[in-house]
């Protein structure tokens, strides 16, 4: 995984909202912040697309439920063309207004970076938007477990995918601290190795099981069945 953090450039971010009041918060919030700058907003996904065009921001805060567009969409859209396009990486962060939002998990398929809940404190969406930047996943406090178990695939769909069995042994203990919600300093310890050596074992799965970052590891491991609900083994 690729850390495109820059201590010298500010974290681009840009909020997809209908709600002209709650962006206007938002934004006075990341004004307020030296090491971040707003780029841009939208009322609706569809404009969504156009900011994205046209600021290529770091992070964008997408409400999930908007007319027009809704969130969901917008999310596989745009990240479906950064992919396509190899352009300016682009983490998202959808905003939902309920605890345990169906939206929340599909938007973790669509490869979101994770969720958080419309009324987070100001200092722990500051919080969000950096761990994000760094490439790590991001879920609302106290979220994470119940929205996993929501992802599982139910036992008889199971099957270990034939890109896992490509991962060597090392790479699968890695596999499955990750999944866990590890950090890569925790891995680390736990396998007696550096943190380089970690961020390079994390490069190599993601990169054989062709997926976007962190937060996309964790949902293949519960739908493939890899973790269980419970954060046991299921390999």
């Amino acid at each position: 995984m690729t850390d495109n953090t820059d201590a010298g450039t500010p974290i681009r971010v840009a909020l997809v909202d209908d709600q002209a009041l709650f962006r206007a918060g938002i934004r006075m919030v990341i004004q307020s912040q030296p090491d971040m700058e707003f780029v841009g907003e939208a009322g609706d996904g569809r404009e969504a697309l156009r900011l994205v065009v046209e600021t290529a921001p770091d992070i964008i805060l997408m409400d999930v439920r908007m007319p027009v567009m809704d969130g969901i969409t917008a999310t596989k859209e745009i990240l479906a063309r950064v992919d396509a396009s190899g352009a300016h990486p682009t983490r998202i962060i959808v905003l939902t207004t309920f605890d345990l939002d169906a939206d929340a998990a599909e938007a973790l398929r669509m490869g979101a970076s994770g969720f958080l809940l419309k009324d987070t404190r100001p200092d722990l969406l500051l919080a969000a938007i950096r761990t994000a930047h760094s490439g790590s996943a991001v879920i609302a406090p106290g979220q994470t477990q119940a929205l996993f178990a929501g992802l599982a695939a139910p036992e008889p769909e199971r099957s270990v995918p034939a890109s896992y069995e490509t991962l060597t042994q090392r790479e699968r203990d890695v596999f499955q601290l990750a999944a866990k919600g590890m950090s890569n300093q925790e891995i680390a310890r736990t396998e007696y190795v550096s943190e380089t050596t970690v961020k390079t074992h994390i490069s190599r799965i993601l990169a054989k099981l062709a997926l976007r970052d962190r937060v996309q590891l964790v949902v293949f491991a519960y739908e493939t069945g890899l973790l269980s609900p419970g954060g046991e083994d299921g390999a």
